[in-house]
């Protein structure tokens, strides 16, 4: 009677472990998640940057 038990028992502890793990997998995927969507706002907004100080440049040499 003892290892039916004992084998229940390390069974329940195996699923235990890997939710454990599963919970851990999720948050870092969905800070994983923010920190691309944070980057790719900053290269959009160095992208316009970039645009924008072009045409200026562009101006200057057109006026020269």
């Amino acid at each position: 009677m003892f290892w039916p038990m004992f084998a229940v028992a390390a069974g329940f502890l195996g699923l235990a472990v890997l939710a454990v793990f599963a919970v851990k997998v999720f948050v870092e995927a969905q800070r994983l998640g923010r920190q691309v969507s944070d980057s790719a706002r900053r290269i959009s907004r160095a992208a316009e940057d970039l645009e924008r100080a072009t045409e200026s440049a562009a101006r200057a040499v057109d006026a020269l």
